[in-house]
């Protein structure tokens, strides 16, 4: 099988691609419940609250299941590790569209949410020693630019199924879809050694980086504030926009080409200006918050300011994350997982707040208000970075005897550089 670590120059290695297939399917499953909320709740006899549950338990289920999975895993060799996780996938959506219990469905979101965190957290650490030092956030920007596109087009799709054959429709096609991935990731992902002297007490001596925290924290803050605004905007949109509810799906699509479109531009700016270009992306971010709340009473400037919201803010997310990969030094498979908790945090910790916030004097620019605040903060941990450095961190996380190293894999070849 072609080496994937050798390129042509100015391209990335077909393995990214394929494993940007794969987060674009788990992106899919984990926002398509809310376009299937209604459908969901009345054949499961549930409330929609009660419903929105599925949700919920998918994102706890990253946040520490991502970290938990990436450590059972760690002594597996990783395409092993992205197979059974792709065969977990689907398997969780059969037992979905089998069941008439919400508590089984809860149950297969849970697991659904743990292969998800196991396939990102080593599909991330694939991906950017596969392209190299000097492609590896451009990698992670193709990698998260599946998970954006799933906004795009997978949920768009998969509700729009869900409306003529019922949710288990799209949980059904999820599955298959999920089995057709294995197959490619069995095919085109490198096979390596996992190398023995791995541990979880080496993973964990490489979570002693300050400057890792930092960028965790960075992207807490950046996805909390644009997910805080993101969740409640159809309110903003229709009742102070003045935006017809039926036209509320295309300023989604607005929203999500904006994502799209920052994720691809943070992954083509990272790699040359890893600071400055987070920090402008935030403070334009900021700064489109803070301008919706007086002027999201036009329909043409709130639509355009949602649209700067999601380019800037979603540039932000593949940069701080091949940032913590990079300075997790020789034991990045846990930092890739934390990260995955870490936006998922943001998600859950930014919506909850909003819906606070809406529910509170503020009104309907209260979650924008919430965004904004957050948006800000996420520059304080960007700064101390930035006068830190970004060098890569020398972590003694694993001791191979001269004698044992054979640098033929792409991931020996991105922790020595």
């Amino acid at each position: 099988m072609p080496s994937t670590s050798r390129p042509a120059p100015g391209k990335l290695p077909f393995a990214v691609w394929v494993l940007a297939a794969g987060t674009f399917l788990m992106g899919t499953t984990e926002f398509i419940i809310a376009g299937l909320l209604p459908e969901i709740a009345a054949d499961l006899g549930v409330g929609a609250s009660h419903a929105g549950l599925l949700i919920t338990a998918f994102a706890l289920g990253m946040i520490v299941g991502g970290p938990t999975m990436a450590l059972a895993t760690l002594r597996l060799p990783q395409r092993l590790t992205l197979v059974l996780a792709l065969a977990v996938f689907a398997l969780g959506h059969v037992v979905a569209a089998l069941s008439s219990s919400f508590t089984v469905v809860l149950a297969a979101r849970v697991m659904t949410a743990l292969a998800t965190g196991a396939f990102w957290a080593v599909g991330f650490v694939i991906a950017t020693a596969a392209a190299g030092p000097a492609r590896a956030t451009r990698a992670v920007g193709v990698m998260m630019g599946g998970l954006t596109l799933a906004n795009v087009v997978g949920v768009p799709i998969g509700s729009f199924v869900g409306q003529y054959t019922g949710w288990r429709g799209p949980f059904w096609a999820l599955a298959v879809l999920a089995g057709l991935a294995a197959v490619f990731v069995g095919r085109f992902i490198p096979a390596t050694e996992q190398r023995a002297e791995i541990s979880v007490r080496a993973e964990i001596r490489a979570l002693r980086q300050g400057r890792l925290w930092l960028a965790l924290a960075a992207a807490v803050l950046i996805m909390g504030g644009v997910l805080a605004t993101y969740t409640y905007i159809t309110p903003l949109l229709t009742d102070r926009a003045g935006i017809p509810a039926g036209a509320v799906p295309l300023v989604l699509v607005v929203f999500g080409l904006g994502a799209l479109g920052g994720t691809a531009i943070g992954g083509r700016l990272g790699d040359r200006h890893p600071m400055a270009t987070p920090l402008t992306a935030a403070t334009v971010t900021a700064l489109a918050l803070l301008l919706l709340l007086p002027l999201s009473t036009g329909p043409v400037s709130a639509v355009t300011l949602l649209f700067v919201m999601a380019l800037a803010g979603f540039t932000v997310n593949p940069v701080v994350t091949s940032l913590a990969v990079r300075f997790a030094g020789n034991a990045p498979t846990l930092t890739s997982a934390l990260t995955t908790s870490a936006y998922n945090t943001g998600i859950a910790a930014g919506s909850a707040l909003a819906g606070r916030a809406l529910d509170s004097s503020l009104g309907l620019t209260g979650p924008a208000l919430i965004g904004a605040v957050s948006a800000t903060l996420t520059l304080l941990p960007l700064i101390a970075l930035a006068l830190n450095g970004t060098r890569p961190a020398r972590i003694v996380a694993q001791r191979t005897p001269p004698t044992r190293v054979r640098d033929n894999t792409p991931s020996r070849a991105r922790t020595r550089h």
